[in-house]
């Protein structure tokens, strides 16, 4: 399956003490060109001050969705038991048709121990918060199918992380973009593993989209010939310096082959 190569950036929503800085700087990403706007499904900062100024994703989003006219938005990732799935399902398919059909529900198991020790979740254990997420996307999957009114579309489902027994089975089963930060040897191996599961369960492995961290201009051919198509920019507040992500988009349109018309 051949798709053209897509560029994101990941618009952190930490350091930036006023919600209008994120607010600039998703306009100022769309009118950079890219194809898609994430955030993150974190309660802290990540990096620099842990005491820093924050934001909740999922309210962001609904506020990207209205702002935007073009381009496709998400979390990278949702964390997998913060919420419950039901919930979660009726929170995606509204942003949803609040976007005119641009929601992209990325999902993971969770890792960040601050997150859940702070709010109140069970930590656990990586097998647990796994197997959560296992029994959260039949759930999920399942609720989408039963709102009213349904989703605008099939909402494409992202999952992100690189486990060869239980995250791999699960992009196989449900995911529409896998999204993974193995450089190029580990992603070649994961992809069969990929393509392994994906035999397992009846899924042509070539309809799943392939999504890394931008690894720079000199290197992203390379993550193209094995696969991958989309690339994103992580970009911290409070400034949101979108250089990269001009040049990531400057690359991307070098890259894409020009549309064939006046075919009949």
């Amino acid at each position: 399956m051949s798709r053209p190569v897509r560029i994101g950036v990941q618009l952190q929503p930490q350091h930036a003490p006023q919600y209008g800085l994120i607010r600039d700087a998703v306009l100022r990403s769309e009118d950079a060109g890219v194809d898609i706007v994430f955030n993150w499904d974190h309660f802290f900062p990540l990096s620099g001050d842990p005491a820093g100024a924050h934001f909740e994703c999922w309210t962001m989003l609904g506020a990207f969705a209205e702002q935007t006219e073009r381009v496709e938005l998400g979390a990278l990732v949702t964390g997998g038991g913060y919420r419950n799935p039901d919930l979660l399902a009726d929170m995606a398919r509204t942003v949803d048709h609040i976007s005119d059909g641009r929601l992209i529900l990325g999902l993971g198991a969770g890792w960040f121990q601050r997150d859940y020790d702070e709010y109140g979740y069970d930590f656990g254990t990586p097998g647990t918060r796994l197997a959560l997420l296992k029994e959260n996307m039949e759930r999920l999957t399942t609720r989408l199918k039963r709102l009213h009114p349904l989703p605008t579309r099939k909402i494409p489902i992202l999952i992100g992380g690189g486990g060869e027994k239980k995250t791999l089975r699960l992009v196989a089963r449900y995911a529409d973009i896998w999204h993974t930060f193995a450089d190029l040897d580990v992603l070649a191996h994961k992809n069969r593993v990929l393509a392994d599961h994906c035999a397992a369960v009846g899924t042509d492995q070539a309809r799943i989209e392939r999504s890394v961290q931008w690894p720079g201009a000199e290197r992203a051919a390379e993550f193209v010939s094995a696969g991958v198509t989309t690339f994103t920019v992580g970009v911290s507040g409070p400034s949101y310096d979108l250089d990269e992500v001009v040049g990531a988009v400057r690359w991307r349109d070098e890259t894409n082959p020009e549309p064939v018309t006046g075919i009949a």
